[in-house]
């Protein structure tokens, strides 16, 4: 399968604007593109990349005073396999969990492992380790969190979407991630493509967010806003909480204008308007 995956973000500053953006697929997917990422901008200016400490690609560049658009697109060959399941993946234990793995244990600026420990161990505790256990947490966020657009907050926190019950993907995640690293299982963030390939549209097309557990020596894909495997996902940041993961980000003021995402099953070369 060959996916087509884009960006159309226009912004407007006031002056002269540094800024990074998070939104190259990143490099480990490097051998499935087929058609290279090409990056825009309107005006024309320098950019330059640099991997970032949880290995993101960032492109730095300046933005000018007034309106501003930054335009990518390019194309990803896919299994067109649903996400897998691995029902007998078991829990690694702390002890002996990779170095790397032990940020994702502890609480982060959206994930105050802290403050939903007993309810993490009220629930799971009594589960068995393993796959299943990370699903029944899956499964709970999915029924405790009412997905709607209009109920987004940029600084709502994993405990708030657990009062309030409300939220979007990044909220479902954040919550997720937090009673998995109150269990003691090791859970990333992860901001991507994600398309209608294989299901009913029901949403305008938009960056995701879901979630990666280690699990069996290997980080394992969940998502708890949709709960069932999906087909076509494109990594394009990881970190421990959507901090670190911003599409843009803004050292000074800036009003977002106009913002568009695609990501279509070009195989047979349907014919797609962007």
């Amino acid at each position: 399968m060959l996916i087509r995956y884009g960006y159309d973000i226009t912004m407007t500053c006031s002056q002269s604007t540094p800024m990074l953006s998070l939104l190259t697929p990143r490099r480990e997917r490097a051998a499935d593109v087929r058609s290279p990422d090409v990056v825009l901008t309107n005006p024309e200016v320098a950019t330059s990349t640099y991997l970032d400490l949880f290995g993101n690609v960032c492109r730095r560049f300046m933005a000018p005073a007034g309106d501003f658009q930054i335009w990518g697109d390019g194309t990803m060959e896919d299994s067109g396999l649903h996400d897998p399941v691995f029902w007998d993946a078991q829990e690694v234990p702390v002890a002996a969990l990779p170095d790397d793995c032990l940020v994702y244990l502890m609480g982060s600026r959206y994930c105050e492992t802290d403050k939903l420990s007993q309810i993490a161990w009220d629930n799971f505790g009594n589960l068995a380790p393993g796959w299943g256990r990370v699903q029944s947490i899956c499964d709970f966020v999915h029924r405790h969190i009412t997905f709607g657009y209009k109920d987004a907050r940029s600084t709502r926190t994993a405990l708030e979407a657990y009062d309030e019950g409300i939220g979007v993907c990044r909220d479902y995640a954040h919550l997720a991630i937090a009673l998995c690293r109150c269990m003691n299982i090791p859970a990333r963030y992860i901001n991507g493509h994600l398309g209608d390939i294989g299901v009913p549209i029901l949403d305008p097309m938009d960056f995701s967010a879901w979630i990666e557990v280690y699990l069996g020596g290997q980080w394992m894909t969940f998502d708890p806003r949709n709960n069932v495997p999906r087909i076509g996902r494109i990594v394009v940041a990881c970190g421990r909480d959507a901090a670190d993961v911003p599409l843009i980000n803004s050292f000074g003021p800036h009003v977002l204008k106009s913002f568009r995402v695609w990501t279509y099953d070009v195989t047979n070369l349907e014919q797609a308007t962007f």
